[in-house]
């Protein structure tokens, strides 16, 4: 193994880590990797060692800042080194948290139950009628989130594959694909918000502008950033989280029967999902503002890091067998919503989608399996989001 090996590296099973990670694990819980652009940048693989570090004072979210960790030449786009909340420190990060928590709250997300049940039955509605084979990502795993955070945000639901298709491009595009995507998504969100300033909706957009820009809290820019990030981490994220969780739960056929012989266990199921497919393979890109001690390792001042939520949700000094998939097990706990102050803003309502989801596609065709090996399925994605282009199913 190099002294610092090369990161991110292609998965070859869509809920598996690449086979190269093991041996990056084996050399944590803190180690350099070398990025595609080599440069080299501090990882941390550890659990505690994750949750420590993103709880440091010192760890800055400052995209800006040149030697900020660059994972895929995508990211080098102002767009992507701009972004509202995610490329803030305190105390503007914290401003901005507190505006929008309320509206993510599980309180809330749960008043949001019904209308997510029945946008679902709708989808599988389709899906039976449909009949085998059927793709569950055009037919399920895409436009759920889309419509749910369309309804939420107060964005029209007909522009959505307008929006399914920019977010796609800005998180696995190329670099020209990202940077082209990003600018049609912020010049679609900044006609929108012209429209709220004049005629704000009941969604989130038009509630914050009567909030906070009528009261002079945000301008008209931030919160065109706002909706950028609320709308691209809603739907890629988890999208690919569904379409990852049930490949996983098909193709574990023991767990399954687990779950159908107890749909109660089905919250305590999702967040053995959530730890063991690492849907994306950091949590966090940061930059030292200061020294940081940590596992005996000094990062400096200036130096780059990585939080790899997927190495850290398989510590072998946290979880016991942390490469089984067990929905049973006890310590579901798990760093894939991140943790610190920029843990996921939409967490609640990414567990609420795939509850639903997976509860009505489970118990409404009992007998899904998958239409083609695993090894036949097209992914995409190394480092951000894994994406499965298609999942062709039968019953």
């Amino acid at each position: 193994m190099t002294i610092a090996p090369p990161y991110p590296q292609k998965r070859t099973c869509p809920y598996q880590p690449p086979t190269g990670y093991a041996a990056i694990a084996e050399s944590g819980p803190v180690l350099k990797v070398t990025l595609f652009d080599g440069r080299e940048a501090w990882m941390v693989t550890g659990y505690q060692e994750s949750r420590d570090i993103l709880t440091h004072p010192n760890l800055s979210s400052q995209r800006t800042h040149p030697a900020f960790p660059i994972v895929a030449p995508r990211f080098r786009s102002p767009v992507a080194r701009s972004l509202a909340m995610i490329a803030m420190d305190p105390p503007e990060h914290d401003i901005y948290r507190r505006y929008l928590n309320p509206h993510f709250s599980l309180k809330m997300v749960r008043t949001m139950r019904g209308d997510i049940e029945r946008i679902v039955a709708g989808f599988v509605d389709e899906i039976i009628e449909h009949g085998p084979p059927a793709d569950l990502i055009p037919m399920l795993a895409m436009p759920l989130p889309s419509l749910v955070i369309c309804q939420h945000l107060g964005v029209p639901y007909h522009d959505h594959e307008f929006f399914q298709d920019a977010s796609g491009k800005v998180m696995l595009g190329d670099e020209s694909e990202s940077a082209t995507a990003a600018d049609s998504l912020v010049t679609y969100l900044d006609n929108l918000v012209t429209e709220q300033l004049s005629r704000p909706t009941d969604g989130l957009l038009g509630r914050l502008v009567t909030e906070r820009v009528a009261e002079g809290d945000i301008g008209h820019d931030e919160l065109v950033s706002i909706a950028l990030v609320l709308l691209i981490a809603a739907h890629e994220t988890t999208a690919s989280s569904l379409a990852l969780g049930i490949i996983t739960l098909l193709e574990h056929p023991e767990q399954l029967a687990k779950l159908h012989a107890d749909m109660s266990r089905l919250p305590r199921a999702v967040e053995e999902l959530l730890r063991f497919i690492g849907t994306t393979d950091l949590v966090a890109t940061r930059v030292a503002k200061g020294d940081i001690e940590i596992a005996g390792t000094l990062i400096r001042a200036g130096e780059p890091v990585l939080v790899s939520g997927v190495l850290a949700n398989r510590d072998e000094a946290n979880h016991q067998r942390p490469d089984e998939f067990d929905i049973l097990r006890e310590d579901t706990h798990h760093l894939t919503f991140g943790f610190g102050i920029h843990q996921c803003l939409g967490q609640n309502l990414a567990r609420l989608e795939l509850e639903v989801a997976l509860h009505q596609l489970l118990t409404r065709i009992p007998t899904l399996k998958l239409a083609v090996p695993v090894d036949q399925l097209p992914i995409l994605g190394a480092g951000t989001v894994q994406r499965v282009l298609e999942l062709p199913v039968e019953w």
